[in-house]
């Protein structure tokens, strides 16, 4: 097997072939770029911080009440037991929610805005 990788391309002044860095900071500076930034944030953010409430919410629960942590809910099953299956169910579910939001509202901006780059459009 060859780890030996082909030459990268180049332009005529030696260059490889792409955007140059004005190009990157002009679109880093586009509506368009400033648009994609905050989809990404306005959903991160937000969910980064529930999640993390939530997991100190369980933390001090289970350091600080012990009481309601061991009430039986079925049999052994007590509320520590489903609040800590919970917090594996949640991470599923925002990694889940979190793929669908790129799928459909940033991966469309951001291929746009690489095809741009590229002069592929």
């Amino acid at each position: 097997m060859s780890t030996e990788a082909p030459p990268p391309r180049s332009t005529e002044d030696g260059r490889p072939p792409g955007p140059s860095p004005e190009e990157f900071a002009a679109v880093q500076e586009s509506p368009e770029f400033a648009e994609l930034r905050r989809s990404y944030r306005s959903f991160a953010f937000p969910l980064t911080v529930a999640f993390i409430a939530w997991y100190l919410l369980y933390v001090l629960l289970s350091n600080y009440a012990g009481g309601f942590m061991g009430i039986k809910i079925y049999g052994n099953v007590n509320v520590a037991l489903v609040l800590g299956l919970a917090q594996f169910a949640t991470t599923f579910l925002i990694a889940w929610w979190y793929s669908r939001h790129a799928a459909t509202a940033l991966d469309p901006k951001s291929e746009a805005i690489k095809s741009r780059m590229e002069g592929t459009e």
